[in-house]
């Protein structure tokens, strides 16, 4: 059985908010957060234009659940120094660096 190449990435709605999330495929991903669909993740309906801030690889599905909530519980602060490039995740994380 092949394991996926997964990612995590954040995105910036209109509100300046921070969305953080996990996908095979960023792209296919960012574009059904941007069409406002079904697909949609609910905390971006209706908050566009959206931006795509910051995306890495992840490494398998299950580091990057990890990876996705221990994002989420970051301080804006450490996100946005995440997407600088200021800090990364093996700085903070070094046991889930894939």
């Amino acid at each position: 059985m092949s394991t996926r190449n997964w990612h995590y990435y954040l995105i910036e709605n209109s509100l300046s908010q921070l969305y953080t999330g996990i996908t095979t495929d960023v792209e296919r991903r960012f574009a059904e957060h941007q069409a406002n669909g079904a697909k949609t993740a609910r905390s971006l309906r209706g908050k566009g234009p959206l931006i795509l801030r910051h995306h890495s690889h992840a490494g398998d599905h299950s580091n990057a659940l990890k990876l996705e909530r221990r994002i989420k519980r970051l301080s804006r602060a450490h996100k946005l120094a995440l997407i600088a490039g200021s800090i990364s995740i093996e700085q903070l994380w070094p046991e889930l660096t894939p």
